[in-house]
Formats: structure tokens, sequence, C-alpha cells
């Protein structure tokens, strides 16, 4: 049976690589994005308000599904329609 010793800078580089694995998982999670967004989550990625994502169906510019009481919108559309904006 092999003994090995561990130092303080053994630690150290240890500690290191585990918050860099660590920030590596938490980037890789905030990075997903969800298909479908409701409502209230599109209000806030966009910073607007009811009656302009109301006005923004109306006229055609956001396309939307509603499923029971709950209208749902495509998280590819509002990318297009950011970069149309822009363009």
């Amino acid at each position: 049976m092999a003994i090995s010793i561990i130092t303080k800078e053994d630690l150290q580089q240890f500690k290191i690589e585990l918050l860099e694995g660590i920030e590596f998982l938490l980037k890789g999670k905030t990075t997903e994005q969800k298909l479908w967004l409701r409502s209230s989550e599109v209000k806030k990625l966009l910073n607007i308000s009811s009656g302009t994502l109301q006005n923004l169906r109306i006229n055609g510019t956001l396309s939307y599904s509603k499923i029971g009481g709950s209208l749902y919108y495509n998280y590819k559309d509002i990318q297009k329609l950011l970069t149309d904006v822009k363009h």
C-alpha cells in the first residue's frame, strides 16, 4: 500500500480545478433556453408592457399559441423579431 502525501499546494490546485469545473457546469446551464415562453417571461425578456405584447400579437408581429387559458411564444420567433428590429 503506497502512502501519498498531500501538500497545501495540492489542495490549492484541487480547489482551483474544482471551482473551474463548477463554473463550467453553471455556464452550460444558463445557455439552455426554453423553447416556449409564457407571456410574463416574454414581457420580462423584452422589457415591455402587457399592452405592447398584445399589440405585437394583434398586428401579427409575434406569433403565439394558446393552450387552455395560457399564451405561449416560441423563443426562436422572439429572436427573429429582435434581429429584424436591429436591421
